[in-house]
């Protein structure tokens, strides 16, 4: 056993486990892009990054305030959210790292997890754990741990993925985290390495496909060893970077590496998503993002953002949008993410002072969360149709498979000065139009993305090769969720 695990006292079944139920693991559904638990029932992730230093989890540390904290993990709950995205350790500051020395877990940071897993398996949240904040640790590598220059083990940052000390200490970090936690229920999936960069190999992608085998290995068997199975895996990267750097295989190792059991970029589309100047144009490009990265996919593993936000506009031109705005600018990228075949909203990072989701964009979460049952998810095998699909006077995002279908669509041109769709605008009819194999009646029930209720139900017809949706009057925007009550033919029939 790894010594620090055992200097910090690790059991297989930590005491705080011992007298709550345990959570259902959650796992991919089979042959489905989207997550079941142990019950066979679906289960989407609705949530965002949060960070243990950041206001609402502050709490944690040094335990100053834990029942502040499980009074904000059961609202989040309440109001939809099912998961958060959250980093071992967070580097912006020198006082959340993991390990420090190299080796050594500071006893305060393991109690803070213990005290987090503990609270989520007792409101029913999950986390998706990844190990290394790489975006702080690089701006502060002057202060890491692993650097040389403070007892640790590696020279210079630009050989994170390559040096072999490094690679023992990463996956030293992994064990315990396994074995420490790794029992959980609460643990939804591993991003094994946050943002995976050419940079951290001396500007090459060509270890990172041996790397992410390494790391997955390394934690799939240790979890197989003690639990009997394991936890999804993922790796994450920049986004941007898939157009920065062409010349790289990086979509392979993202995509469609053989261990991952899920695909995950972080979606800050340059001069929309990082820097918006209304709120439809973003929800576009996360459209068209997610359905290029379903395209890279061969073996329909699910796919979500698990980053995006108004990067740009926050972090270098030093602005917090205007509330109004950032909501509606969510609320469409979350709808747009869903309807166009991702898992999910994705997951926002804030970007925001002070460094909180709104009132508003956690109604947006609960809505969506209100939404799901509409869909059967266990069942549903869509391709998306963004492309492929109309709606007159609107623009539309779309996925569907032969029984089912989701459909966002939000109004062309006519936004106010602010950049925004006027929810004054008056209704107007449209007829939808997505292809469809089969002939046929389909039970359509629209969505009221803002209230997040149930605004009607109609039907809809299949025929010669297309699915019509003919709605009276829609406003600024809409969700719908469609399914087939009688065939004469359909594919795979």
């Amino acid at each position: 056993m790894n010594p620090a695990i055992a200097e910090t006292g690790t059991a297989r079944v930590p005491a705080w486990a011992a007298d709550t139920a345990p959570l259902p693991w959650i796992s991919v559904a089979p042959g489905s892009r989207y997550f079941v638990d142990d019950t066979g029932a679906a289960w989407t992730p609705i949530g965002q990054n949060d960070a243990i230093s950041w206001p609402e989890l502050i709490g944690l540390f040094r335990r100053r305030d834990l029942a502040g904290v499980e009074r904000h993990l059961r609202w989040l709950a309440a109001n939809g959210v099912t998961c958060l995205r959250l980093m071992l350790e967070y580097a912006q500051v020198r006082h959340r790292y993991i390990e420090r020395p190299v080796g050594r877990f500071v006893p305060a940071m393991v109690q803070l997890w213990d005290d987090l897993f503990a609270l989520c398996e007792r409101v029913g949240l999950r986390i998706l754990l990844t190990p290394v904040d790489t975006f702080w640790m690089w701006l502060h590598w002057r202060h890491h741990p692993w650097n040389r220059a403070n007892g640790g083990q590696l020279d210079d940052r630009s050989r994170l993925l390559l040096c072999g000390e490094t690679r023992t200490a990463i996956k030293a970090r992994l064990e315990f985290a396994v074995r420490r936690w790794g029992g959980s229920g609460a643990l939804f999936a591993w991003d094994l390495w946050n943002e995976i960069h050419p940079a951290q190999a001396q500007d090459s992608a060509d270890v990172f496909g041996e790397f992410i085998h390494d790391l997955s290995s390394h934690v799939r068997q240790l979890e197989l060893d003690l639990y009997g199975r394991s936890h999804p895996q993922t790796v994450s990267l920049f986004g941007p970077e898939l157009l920065l750097k062409p010349h790289l295989d990086l979509r392979g190792p993202i995509f469609r590496h053989p261990d991952l059991d899920f695909a995950s970029i972080h979606i800050y589309a340059t001069g929309t998503i990082d820097h918006p100047r209304d709120t439809v144009r973003p929800a576009l490009a996360m459209g068209a993002i997610v359905r290029e990265s379903l395209g890279e996919i061969t073996d329909d593993r699910p796919f979500l953002d698990t980053e995006h936000g108004p990067i740009h506009s926050f972090k270098d031109k030093h602005k917090t949008l205007p509330e109004p705005f950032d909501d509606e600018y969510f609320r469409h990228m979350s709808w747009a993410h869903l309807a166009s075949g991702g898992v999910g909203g994705g997951m926002r990072w804030p970007n925001r002072h002070p460094h909180v989701l709104t009132v508003g964009m956690r109604d947006a979460q609960r809505a969506m969360s209100a939404f799901l049952p509409l869909i059967d998810w266990v069942r549903f095998r869509p391709c998306n149709l963004n492309a492929e699909g109309s709606a007159t006077g609107f623009h539309l995002t779309a996925c569907a498979d032969d029984d089912q279908a989701l459909v966002w669509i939000v109004r062309r041109g006519g936004r106010d000065d602010a950049g925004m769709v006027p929810q004054s605008v008056a209704p107007r009819a449209v007829r939808i139009t997505l292809p469809m194999a089969g002939e046929g009646r389909w039970r359509v029930r629209l969505f009221d993305t803002r209230s997040g209720l149930a605004c009607g139900e109609q039907a809809g017809e299949a025929a010669g090769g297309a699915l019509t949706i003919d709605i009276a009057a829609v406003g600024a925007d809409l969700a719908i969720a469609a399914e087939r009550l009688s065939t004469s033919h359909s594919r795979g029939t």
